[in-house]
């Protein structure tokens, strides 16, 4: 009994891996196993009775997170979206304007997944939709079958880490940080995966062409009426509009000075970033809007076409992560806007009906519950782990590991890709997260950028064999037995759950690299982040003392009298507020 009493809290940590072996459900896992290690802990007089009374408090902790309301609004953005046909107008429109390219189908895959990813934050409905409307697409003109797989989970992978992410919201919440800054350190590696998606198609369109074969002349349904495609009349636009964002960027501080009528020096970049794409796209808009009502015929039909299908999800995408990285909504407000966007942009295409939206409210119920439960078990784990000193236990553990900071992170992402095989991100957020951020705190490790690396790690959950949820996905839309095409009238040969497999390692592989890349160069991630302010703190003191009322500047009439004795250091209102600013800019640092 001597030895489970000193060492429960790795008994603890290896009973709940046993339950989760087992197959048991994981919230019910985590609730179990916390309250059965507690009573023991409280029979061996390791823990005090008094302890499990503050589990309902932390139970009615959960209930009052206002920041946990965004998985709600996000869930139900993203399905309505997803079941409003702006996926399938998406990928028709991008198809057929990089169709005419090797490896075009593949490319507008990506593309558009990363559109879907910052409108909708769900993985399930970016890659079911896009298996569902581009996978027969691919099978028919030729694709590989493991290539088209594949670029499809990993595109609709990337709503793990591109902003409105829900699995940001939650890390953000378990480290204790801002969801806002959370969204900011993830935009440019989100982009960087894209890229390298992107990159992996066009090497094997020149490595590999029968792989990613154009679309056939037939096939191209996007032309004028004289037979041409239209393209360079949408370059035109583009670079019109590109060039306006970058004047409106680097005006930036002059036109906030015309605005607000006060001299202002420097501007924010994610503001700078957010309003110069606004104005670009809007620009945009009115042009087709002009061209399409006065039927002038300068801008093509391709142009046209391209504009107005892509304005919905930037619309929506300004929506809420322009008016969050501005400052005007917090992330619960800003999923808030999206998802009564998504319903306007639903009833304004006819595609809204009872039950669509019966549908979409029931899945996020259930998704918000799933998340809730896990949550309550978690803390009630939580709790008795505390209790039990399992985080010291895990300290001493990972702290004493050779390398520092770099053995460190080198361990943890290796745990966690492993775990990964058969805990989703919820869960891993949940279980791992709050394990592992105590240890990085006191290592020195920024717990934002530490959170965005461990983001871009779990998605590798969604990808590798045999348990990525994004394969299962694609596997329930792919199609399993041999078919005819509508189109061709052709024998299509079914998509084989191996061949799925094959098709997501590239992709995994690159997922890792990308997690390589932001350990071996922080700034990835910390470019997009605030500067930490840094205060001038002789400043701030002659500034108080300059505007000190003369009243306390009086000679105190006591001084001097029998008894009197001098103001003790810390009775001093000036050296308290210098100490509290000097402890706040040595915490930012």
């Amino acid at each position: 009994m001597e030895f489970i009493a000193h060492n429960l809290a790795p008994i603890m940590f290896a009973g709940l891996i046993c339950f989760l072996l087992v197959g048991f459900p994981v919230a019910f896992s985590l609730g179990a196993c916390g309250l059965f290690f507690a009573f023991i802990g409280i029979e061996l007089n390791v823990l005090p009775e008094a302890l499990l009374q503050a589990l309902p408090l932390r139970i009615y902790g959960i209930m009052q997170n206002d920041t946990l309301l965004a998985i709600p609004f996000f869930t139900l953005m993203g399905l309505i979206l997803e079941r409003s046909g702006m996926a399938e107008d998406l990928l028709d429109t991008i198809g057929q304007l990089f169709g005419p390219i090797r490896g075009g189908l593949a490319l507008a895959v990506i593309f558009v997944g990363a559109l879907l990813a910052a409108t909708t934050g769900v993985v399930a409905a970016s890659v079911i939709s896009m298996g569902l409307i581009s996978l027969p697409i691919m099978l028919r003109y030729g694709y590989d079958r493991r290539l088209a797989a594949g670029v499809i989970a990993a595109s609709g992978t990337l709503a793990q880490i591109i902003p409105p992410s829900l699995v940001l919201i939650i890390i953000a919440d378990q480290l204790g940080r801002s969801v806002g800054d959370m969204y900011k350190g993830a935009f440019l590696p989100g982009l960087m995966l894209t890229g390298f998606y992107a990159l992996y198609v066009i090497l094997l369109a020149v490595i590999k062409p029968q792989w990613v074969p154009a679309l056939p002349p037939e096939a191209r349904t996007l032309r004028e009426d004289n037979g041409k495609s239209g393209v360079p009349s949408l370059l035109v636009l583009t670079a019109i509009c590109t060039a306006a964002s970058i004047y409106v960027a680097k005006n930036m501080p002059a036109l906030h000075t015309w605005w607000s009528g006060e001299a202002v020096d420097k501007v924010a970049l994610d503001e700078t970033i957010v309003v110069s794409m606004c104005f670009g796209v809007a620009l945009a808009f009115v042009a087709a809007s002009f061209n399409k009502i006065t039927r002038l015929g300068l801008l093509s039909r391709a142009a046209e076409r391209v504009t107005f299908v892509l304005i919905p999800p930037l619309l929506l995408i300004f929506l809420v992560l322009g008016t969050i990285f501005l400052g005007v909504a917090t992330p619960t407000e800003g999923g808030a806007m999206g998802a009564l966007g998504a319903i306007v942009m639903a009833v304004i295409r006819g595609r809204l009906s009872m039950s669509l939206l019966t549908q979409a409210l029931n899945t996020t119920t259930k998704l918000s519950c799933f998340v809730v439960f896990i949550l309550v078990g978690a803390t009630i784990f939580g709790l008795t782990f505390q209790g039990v000193d399992g985080p010291l236990w895990v300290e001493h553990l990972l702290s004493a590991l050779p390398g520092g900071q770099l053995g460190f992170l080198i361990v943890v992402n290796i745990m966690v890709f492993f775990l990964a095989f058969f805990l989703d991100f919820f869960e891993l957020s949940f279980i791992v997260v709050p394990l592992l951020a105590p240890v990085a705190d006191k290592l020195g490790i920024d717990l934002i950028w530490f959170g965005v690396l461990l983001a871009i790690n779990m998605q590798t959950s969604f990808m590798h064999p045999p348990f990525g949820f994004a394969l299962f996905y694609l596997r329930s839309v792919a199609p399993a037995k041999e078919y005819m095409d509508k189109v061709t009238k052709k024998m299509i040969a079914p998509v084989t759950t191996t061949q799925i497999y094959w098709g997501a390692i590239p992709f995994l592989c690159i997922q890792i690299l990308m997690v390589a890349l932001v350990i071996a160069f922080p700034g990835i991630v910390s470019s997009g982040l605030d500067k930490a302010e840094v205060y001038d703190l002789d400043k701030v003191r002659l500034e108080m003392e300059a505007n000190m009322p003369a009243s306390m500047e009086q000679v105190d009439p006591t001084a001097g009298m029998p008894g009197s004795e001098a103001p003790a250091a810390e009775d001093d209102p000036l050296k308290a507020m210098q100490e509290s600013l000097s402890q706040d800019a040595e915490k930012k640092n």
